[in-house]
């Protein structure tokens, strides 16, 4: 099998790198990172000496690997593995971070190995959804607050603030007159936020409570909805423009989630 590396920057949140790598031969040298990295092994085995001790790194397993660390990693019995990585940079970690935890610093972290298969296979899910690129931003900055949320409840330090309470009616109308007005722009969870005074975190909590949907499921359904007023009401509309209109900037994207959302396409229905 050729060894293969494949890097991503997300152009929805500054200072996240994602890679996928499959390696046989290759090794990592003793070395280190100034960025924060969540590394999850897909398949096969990578074998690791950290402080003095040798790790096995296997399918379930969730690697949190602070800056300034030193580690290697080659591949167990000569056999290939495949590793997936987030990469946070230190502003991307202690803006969210604050935003999770309510502390205005993100404590440091010890490097750590958590054995969560069922985690594990929710950030392999996570991570291969962000790399291909074709989500909204709104829903890229959600996958990326749940899943530091998922490891800071998993590691109990720092803990994940508790959210109580709900949106009031007003505060819903002001995102809703928002969307309606700018449902062909690209809106990201800060302008919905900040409509109601609330950072990212607070308000993802509280929306998803008081409507019981997240906020990206919710924004994608409504333009979903507007998307079926349009073709209702003008046959003639091409799809590629009522896609445009409703905020999809991809029509294959726009199809899909046509398809999976009312079980055909757009052109069908």
């Amino acid at each position: 099998m050729s060894e293969e590396v494949k890097y991503s920057h997300s152009a929805d949140i500054p200072g996240l790198i994602l890679s996928t790598a499959r390696f046989a031969e290759f090794r990592f040298e003793p070395h280190y990172h100034l960025d924060c990295h969540i590394a999850l092994v897909a398949s096969g085995v990578q074998r690791q000496s950290f402080r003095g001790e040798s790790l096995l790194l296997t399918r379930g397993a969730i690697q949190l690997m602070p800056a300034g660390e030193v580690h290697d990693g080659v591949a167990n019995a000569d056999e290939s593995y495949t590793l997936q990585t987030f990469r946070l940079s230190p502003a991307l970690l202690n803006g969210i971070g604050e935003e999770i935890t309510g502390k205005h610093y993100f404590p440091s972290q010890a490097a750590v190995v958590l054995q969560d298969r069922r985690l594990a296979d929710r950030l392999l899910n996570m991570h291969a959804s962000l790399q291909q690129g074709k989500n909204d931003p709104i829903t890229s900055e959600t996958h990326v607050l749940e899943l530091l949320e998922s490891l800071f409840a998993r590691l109990k330090q720092p803990v994940p603030q508790t959210i109580a309470g709900a949106l009031s009616s007003q505060q819903l109308r002001l995102v809703r007159e928002y969307v309606d007005a700018h449902l062909a722009d690209k809106i990201v969870l800060e302008d919905l936020s900040g409509l109601v005074g609330l950072d990212r975190f607070r308000f993802l909590k509280l929306f998803k409570r008081t409507i019981g949907m997240t906020p990206h499921a919710w924004l994608l359904r409504m333009r979903l909805e507007k998307a079926l007023e349009l073709i209702n009401s003008n046959r003639n509309m091409p799809i590629t423009e009522i896609a445009h209109a409703v905020g999809f900037f991809d029509q294959s994207h726009f199809t899909r989630a046509f398809r999976d959302a009312y079980g055909v396409t757009p052109a069908r229905f």
